[in-house]
């Protein structure tokens, strides 16, 4: 196949589903220039742990959980998950091209923050962490402090 072509029918194929899903979630966008992959661990946040997602961008958080506490919702297809400011909470995602995904980390910020809290940056700039030392870290999160 031309390499031309096969650009053209992969970008058809993204953006027919890009459609698909705006159409089955009208509140995000999913625009293809860097809010992709976090509006898809939103909505899947909102599906599977009820949150209640903010219909305009807040600082720091991403939506509420049905008690209340505010949740800030990451998603990557990568082996890393990025931090900047510390969330009251932080429901960490890690997605596959074939539609699966784990929970990487669910619990409050400042877990991540203490653990993370000798590197350079940390809660000021956006940092980079290994989803597998992130899901370590969610095991010790006792279950009543999960969202």
């Amino acid at each position: 196949m031309d390499k031309k072509v096969a650009i053209a029918e992969a970008l058809r194929h993204i953006f027919n589903g890009i459609k698909q899903l705006a159409n089955a979630f009208p509140g995000k966008a999913f625009t293809i220039d860097g809010r992709l992959v976090g509006d898809i661990g939103e909505v899947i946040a909102a599906l599977e742990y009820n949150i209640k997602l903010y219909t305009t961008q807040k600082a720091h958080h991403d939506g509420e959980a049905s008690d209340g506490r505010k949740v800030q919702i990451k998603a990557t297809f990568k082996d890393k998950l990025t931090f900047k400011a510390i969330p009251e909470y932080y429901l960490g995602f890690k997605l596959f091209e074939d539609g699966r995904y784990g929970e990487i980390f669910n619990g409050p910020g400042k877990i991540i923050f203490e653990r993370y809290k000798h590197r350079q940056g940390i809660g000021k700039e956006l940092l980079s962490f290994p989803i597998a030392e992130l899901k370590k870290l969610s095991g010790t999160v006792p279950k009543s402090e999960r969202i």
